[in-house]
């Protein structure tokens, strides 16, 4: 298995606990929003940062994408803005 998938799972999964909701829960909402793909290739930026600031990229993404009416739409390339805190360092 690709590195970038066990992150991946490994994202999933703890994003999940950190929701209180079930994995296919959160797959489910990144595929209505087209993220999972873009969340998938931020692996560079998110297995070399702090867990929570992967986090609150997400919720970010999410939440824009939400707020614009997407939630039902997918989109090839979903914006290329979050990645928060990324020079905070722990």
């Amino acid at each position: 298995m690709k590195k970038e998938t066990e992150f991946f799972i490994y994202l999933l999964e703890r994003f999940s606990q950190y929701k209180n909701k079930y994995s296919y829960e959160i797959l489910e909402q990144w595929d209505a929003l087209g993220l999972t793909d873009f969340i998938y290739d931020m692996y560079e930026i998110y297995h070399s940062e702090r867990l929570q600031n992967a986090f609150d990229d997400i919720d970010l993404l999410v939440s824009e994408k939400s707020e614009n009416g997407l939630s039902h739409k997918k989109r090839q390339n979903p914006p290329k803005q979050g990645i928060i805190n990324m020079h905070k360092t722990p």
